[in-house]
C-alpha cells in the first residue's frame, strides 16, 4: 500500500510514539503528526520551537503509553540492548509493555532481546534496514557523509586515490560510483562474482574477498560497508602506515578498528550518517515507515 493508496487508514486513531534517533527523526515525527495521528516523540535532540503536532514526552514509557506504533532508529542496537538514542533505552518487556494491544515496532533490525521481549508480549516486529528502495533513497546523504569524513581525515585528494571499498550493497555500489567520478582508482573486495562484475561496469575493479590481504599494502583507505569481521589485524597489518579506515556498518562493525587506531592508523567507525541531511533522510524514512504501516493495518482488516 503506497502513501498515495493509504487513504483507508484512520491516522486519528493511531498513537505513534517516535523512540530515540537524531535529528531524523525530527522529520519523522513532524511528516507523522502531519497525518492526524497523535505523536509522541523522546530521546532524539528536541528543536527549542518544538515540532508541529507532536509532543516531547517526560519519559520513555510516557513516550510508549498506550501507543499502536513505535519507530526506533534505523541504526543498529548496540552490543548492550541500547537503541542509538541521546540516553540509554533498553526496549524491554517493562518498557514495551504500556504499549496498545496488538502494537507494533518499527525499525532498522532488532535485536535478540528485543525480539524477544516483543514475542512475549505479542508485539510485532517490522524491520526495515534491507529495504532496497529505502537504503538507495538514503544512499546519497551518506555517501557525500563519508567524502566529507575523509577529506577531513587525508592529506591526499580523492582524485587518484587508491581507495578500497568492501562490499557492494546498496551503500558501497553507491558510494563505488561516486569515487570513481571523484577520479579515484577503486577497488571493491566482494565475495559475490555479480557484485565484483557490477563494480567493474561502474569503473572500478574487483577483488575477490580471500585476496584482499595480499592487496592491502596498495590501499591509500579501505572502507567497509559490510557489518561482518572482513578488516581484521591480518589485514590492517599490511595497510599502508597513514591509511584511512573507515567503518559504514552498522553494529557490530566490520573493521577491527581498536586495533587499527592502536597501529597509528586513523580509525573511523562512521555511523549514523544519514543524519548529514536529516530532513531528506527523514523523508525517504517516513515513506518507508508509511507504507509498513499501512500494510500492517491491512493485514489486521482482514
Amino acid at each position: 500500500m503506497s502513501a498515495k493508496h493509504d487513504t483507508s487508514i484512520t491516522w486519528a486513531a493511531l498513537k505513534i510514539a517516535i523512540l530515540g534517533g537524531d535529528d531524523r527523526e525530527q522529520e519523522i515525527a513532524r511528516l507523522a503528526a502531519a497525518t492526524g495521528a497523535t505523536v509522541t516523540a523522546y530521546g532524539f535532540p528536541w528543536p527549542a520551537c518544538g515540532v508541529t503536532g507532536a509532543t516531547l514526552a517526560t519519559t520513555a514509557t510516557d513516550c510508549l503509553r498506550n501507543a499502536d506504533f513505535c519507530l526506533m532508529p534505523i541504526p543498529g542496537i548496540a552490543m548492550d540492548g541500547s537503541i542509538f538514542a541521546n540516553e540509554k533505552i533498553i526496549p524491554r518487556e517493562d518498557l514495551l509493555s504500556v504499549m496498545a494491544d496488538r502494537a507494533h515496532i518499527i525499525l532498522g533490525k532488532a535485536d535478540a532481546g528485543l525480539t524477544q521481549a516483543a514475542q512475549g508480549l505479542g508485539i510485532g516486529i517490522h524491520e526495515y534496514e534491507h529495504d532496497q528502495e529505502l537504503m538507495l533513497l538514503r544512499a546519497p546523504a551518506i555517501v557525500e557523509a563519508a567524502l566529507k569524513i575523509i577529506i577531513e581525515n587525508t592529506a591526499i585528494t580523492i582524485h587518484k586515490a587508491n581507495i578500497c571499498v568492501v562490499g557492494q550493497g546498496n551503500i558501497g555500489s553507491v558510494l563505488t560510483h561516486t569515487l570513481v567520478a571523484l577520479g579515484a582508482r577503486v577497488t571493491v573486495a566482494a565475495r559475490n562474482p555479480v557484485q565484483r562484475a557490477a563494480a567493474y561496469t561502474l569503473g572500478a575493479e574487483g577483488l575477490p574477498l580471500d585476496r584482499l590481504g595480499a592487496a592491502a599494502s596498495g590501499f591509500d583507505m579501505i572502507l567497509s560497508t559490510v557489518p561482518a569481521p572482513i578488516v581484521t589485524r591480518q589485514i590492517i597489518d599490511e595497510l599502508p602506515a597513514m591509511a584511512l579506515v573507515m567503518d559504514l556498518s552498522a553494529p557490530p562493525g566490520g573493521v577491527d578498528l581498536d586495533y587499527a587506531e592502536s597501529t597509528g592508523r586513523k580509525a573511523i567507525w562512521a555511523r549514523a550518517l544519514g543524519r548529514r541531511a536529516p530532513i531528506t533522510v527523514g523523508g525517504s524514512q517516513w515513506k518507508g515507515i508509511r507504507k509498513i504501516i499501512g500494510k500492517v493495518l491491512e493485514a489486521q482488516r482482514q
